[in-house]
Parts: C-alpha cells; sequence; structure tokens
C-alpha cells in the first residue's frame, strides 16, 4: 500500500539524492495525521457544539475531579496557552454558561475557574464522541502494534521535554 509520503518522498529522493530522506517518511506521516486528526476531533466535538479550544479548557478542568475547578495559572500549563489567550477562553467558556470564576479561599487576589454543570455535562459527551471516533480509527490494528505505537510516539515525545 502507498500513501501520498510515498510519492513526496521518492520525488524529492529523485531531485536530491544526496539527502537521507527518512525524517520526511516519519515527520510527514505524523504531521498529515494531525491534520486529519484535527478534523475527527472537530466532527466530534461538533456535535457538542463546541471548538477544540474549548474542549481543552473544559477537559482540563473535568480531569481535575470534583469540584473541578483550577487556577487560571494552573490551567495555562494544562493547555499549553499564553495567559491573555486563556483570559479570552475563559470569558467566552463564561458567557457559555460553561465555567464560572470564584475568588480563591487561599489567594485573595486569585480566582478559581470551575466548570459549570453544563460544562460538564458537555465534555463528558464530547470526550466520549471523541473516544468513539478515534477507537473507530483504531479498530483495525492489531494490539501489539497499538502498543507500540503508544511506546515509539511516547519515545518521540519526551525529546521535547
Amino acid at each position: 500500500m502507498r500513501d501520498d509520503v510515498d510519492d513526496l518522498s521518492e520525488a524529492w529522493a529523485r531531485e536530491r539524492p544526496d539527502l537521507d530522506l527518512e525524517p520526511v517518511e516519519i515527520f510527514s506521516r505524523i504531521d498529515r495525521l494531525a491534520h486529519k486528526l484535527a478534523r475527527v476531533r472537530s466532527d466530534a466535538f461538533a456535535a457538542y457544539g463546541v471548538e477544540g479550544w474549548e474542549f481543552d479548557v473544559l477537559a482540563a478542568l473535568r480531569r481535575a475531579g470534583d469540584p473541578y475547578e483550577l487556577s487560571p495559572g494552573r490551567l495555562l500549563h494544562e493547555t499549553l496557552v499564553t495567559s491573555g489567550t486563556m483570559t479570552n477562553r475563559v470569558d467566552r467558556l463564561t458567557d457559555r454558561g460553561f465555567v464560572e470564576r470564584y475568588p480563591d479561599p487561599e489567594d485573595r487576589r486569585g480566582v478559581l475557574v470551575r466548570l459549570t454543570p453544563e460544562g460538564k455535562e458537555c465534555v463528558d459527551g464530547a470526550f466520549a464522541a471523541l473516544l468513539a471516533a478515534e477507537a473507530r480509527l483504531l479498530a483495525d490494528l492489531p494490539e501489539d502494534v497499538r502498543d507500540l505505537l503508544v511506546t515509539h510516539l511516547r519515545s518521540l515525545l519526551l525529546r521535547f521535554n
């Protein structure tokens, strides 16, 4: 079986036979998978009326456990965005009724962001839809191949830490 990256790699090999194209074989596939998976995620979230960035914030709060709240600083760490971006995101999620801000009882100047019942219902549904969509993508892969993917992708990702 062939994919688009095979064609791309062959064209580069023809034009630049002096280069080792192994990175292209790997990272172009990862990049293309990321784009395709972003569409799968978007479709799964659309059924619940949320965008990917909204899901990321709601999911971070949901994973925090009851009472489903985090400081804005912790949300920054969980979602890898800037403080200005997070402020905007929390404002928009507040307007939608998915989160609320509360004073931090341990820091008079601080606030906590808490998932509302509506936000919890939304993120739970969106996450279930996402898992179902992603499980369908993996369904034909044998368990040992999935295990190898986890191991090797983790190893590659850790190189960025």
